[in-house]
């Protein structure tokens, strides 16, 4: 299993971890589907996760979580962490797992390896936070 502080945006679905979901954003529509995004994180960084129909009512808050054949791209501008149609997530327990808030691997701007156009590094953070939802007054 890698890492969350070691994934790397890519079009390819071969991200294998395991993190638990700290908070979720209220449902939204893309088209025909539900969508919601999440922050979860594991012991080395934390990402935003975007779950698809039924992935939104099937994880809560404490929940942990098995990514298998994940996936770290672009949606909308947005740089999330999902399953994606080949992958899979699953819940593997609850409340008991050791996670850090920063680095967000979302907020990081990436750019191309100059030692290899196929290959992305990392070249800024965006922001040194790492909440997804605005502060509400």
């Amino acid at each position: 299993m890698v890492s969350l502080k070691d994934i790397v945006p890519a079009a390819q679905n071969t991200i294998n971890t395991q993190f638990i979901l700290l908070e979720k954003e209220r449902l939204s529509k893309e088209g025909q589907e539900r969508t919601c995004l999440a922050l979860v994180a594991d012991e080395t960084a934390s990402v935003h996760f975007q779950l698809w129909g039924t992935e939104c009512d099937a994880f809560e808050p404490g929940d942990i979580i098995r990514l298998t054949n994940g996936i770290f791209s672009y949606d909308r501008k947005n740089l999330v962490l999902r399953a994606g149609k080949r992958g899979k997530a699953e819940k593997v327990g609850e409340f008991t797992m050791t996670f850090v808030e920063t680095p967000n691997m979302s907020e990081i701007r990436w750019g191309p390896d100059p030692n290899n156009s196929k290959k992305l590094v990392q070249e800024a953070v965006l922001s040194p936070y790492s909440r997804i939802f605005p502060a509400h007054p």
